[in-house]
C-alpha cells in the first residue's frame, strides 16, 4: 500500500511542525481503513491497516517526544494493533499454504492409486487404505481448522481493541496534540511577522527622525550664514 502524501512539508520549518503534519495524515490514513477492516471479509483493508499502523508507530518513535503523553499512548496502541493484525495476516497467509500442500498430497495419492490399478477395469476401494500420504490428511485438516478458529478469535480481538481505542480517544488525543502544534506554529509565524513589521516601522521612524534632524541642522546653518552675511 502506497503511503498518502503529506503536503506542506518544509525542511526550513521546525521538526515539530513537520511531524504534526505527518501525524495528522497518518492518523487519517489509519482510520480510513476501519469501515471495511471491521468486516470479516475485509482482508485487504485489514492488511492495509496493519501497514498504516506500522507507519504511524514509526513516526511516533522518532517524533513522539514533541507531542507528550498522547503520543506515548498512541505509539503503544499502534504497536498492539500492528501485532493483532499481523497475527491475523499470518493466518491468512498460512491457511492457503497448508491447503495447497494438502491438495498436492491428495493429488499425489490419487495418481499413486491410479498407477496401482493400472490395467484394471475399476479401482478397488481397498487400495485407498494404502494411499502413501493418508496419515497426513487428518493432521493438515486439523491444522486448517485451528488456523481458521484462531483467525476468527483474533478478528474479534481486533474489533474489540479498535472499539476501545475509539472509545477512550487514543487517536483523537494524538490528532488534537498535532493540531495544537500546528496552531502554535501559526501563532509563531504571525508573531514573527508582527515583530518584523514593528522593526521595519521603528527603522522608518528612526530614519525619518534622522532626516528631520539633518534638515533642521541644515536650516540652522543656512540661517547663521544669512545672519553673518547681513
Amino acid at each position: 500500500m502506497k503511503a498518502r502524501k503529506v503536503k506542506k512539508l518544509d525542511p526550513e520549518t521546525p521538526l515539530v511542525e513537520n511531524a504534526a503534519r505527518i501525524l495528522k495524515v497518518r492518523i487519517e490514513e489509519l482510520r480510513s481503513f476501519a469501515p471495511e477492516a471491521l468486516l470479516p471479509e475485509g482482508l485487504t483493508a485489514q492488511h492495509d491497516m496493519r501497514i498504516a499502523a506500522k507507519r504511524l508507530r514509526y513516526v511516533l518513535e522518532v517524533t513522539g517526544f514533541c507531542f507528550g503523553r498522547s503520543a506515548t499512548t498512541a505509539r503503544r496502541r499502534a504497536k498492539d494493533l500492528q501485532g493483532i493484525l499481523g497475527e491475523m495476516h499470518d493466518c491468512d497467509v498460512t491457511i492457503p499454504v497448508v491447503q495447497a500442500h494438502l491438495d498436492e498430497l491428495r493429488d499425489a495419492d490419487a495418481e499413486a492409486l491410479r498407477r496401482r490399478a493400472s490395467g484394471e477395469a475399476d479401482l478397488d476401494p481397498a487400495l485407498a487404505r494404502r494411499a502413501p500420504h493418508r496419515t497426513a490428511y487428518r493432521g493438515l485438516d486439523v491444522l486448517i481448522v485451528y488456523l481458521q478458529a484462531r483467525r476468527a478469535l483474533l478478528f474479534e480481538r481486533f474489533r474489540d481493541f479498535w472499539a476501545e481505542q475509539e472509545r477512550v480517544g487514543t487517536w483523537d488525543r494524538l490528532d488534537r496534540a498535532a493540531f495544537r502544534q500546528l496552531e502554535l506554529a501559526k501563532e509563531r509565524r504571525r508573531a514573527e511577522r508582527e515583530a518584523q513589521r514593528a522593526r521595519e516601522e521603528l527603522e522608518q521612524a528612526e530614519r525619518a527622525e534622522r532626516e528631520a534632524r539633518e534638515r533642521a541642522a541644515r536650516a540652522q546653518e543656512e540661517l547663521e550664514r544669512t545672519s553673518l552675511g547681513g
